[in-house]
């Protein structure tokens, strides 16, 4: 009984930490469609690409092997235990957030590194997003996480898929 104690404040303590920063975010991305609510949706439907999405990471700086870098993936395993887990489960089941299995296989390795370190500009302007965030109500909030943590990340989401 002790024990599920502790693993019950550490669950909800872990959740806080999570989803606590929600509202800053929600604060100073509330001004940028109000000024814009004309002008952005046209802009956004142009330079937006849904198959990279919106950050810094595309095809030249984001390098994935055919098989599993096991240090990284052990690595993205903690982080993501730190800074996931809470939201997301490995399997289809949505938690929070949608489940991670086989994320990996229906999204680039730069748009999931993409949308992990930039989630406000991409929630704004993918569809598949908002829809996604309709069905979860919850805004994902953005970890802060370094791109070698991301990195890391990605190598974990991977191997959940099953590349050995």
């Amino acid at each position: 009984m002790r024990n599920f104690k502790i693993l019950l404040v550490f669950v909800a303590f872990s959740f806080f930490i999570a989803c606590g920063g929600g509202n800053q975010k929600t604060e100073t991305t509330s001004e940028t469609p109000a000024a814009s609510a004309t002008e952005t949706p046209a802009a956004d439907a142009t330079s937006y690409d849904p198959k990279r999405g919106e950050g810094k990471f595309d095809e030249t700086n984001v390098k994935v092997d055919a098989t599993l870098n096991a240090s990284m993936a052990a690595a993205g395993e903690k982080a993501a235990g730190v800074k996931c887990t809470s939201c997301h489960k490995m399997s289809e089941e949505r938690l929070v957030g949608p489940g991670w299995k086989g994320v990996t296989q229906r999204k680039s390795p730069f748009w999931i590194m993409n949308f992990i370190t930039n989630p406000d500009p991409m929630i704004d302007k993918d569809p598949e997003l908002q829809a996604q965030l309709e069905l979860c109500l919850v805004r994902m909030p953005n970890q802060s996480l370094a791109d070698e943590e991301a990195r890391n990340i990605l190598e974990f989401m991977r191997k959940n898929d099953g590349v050995k």
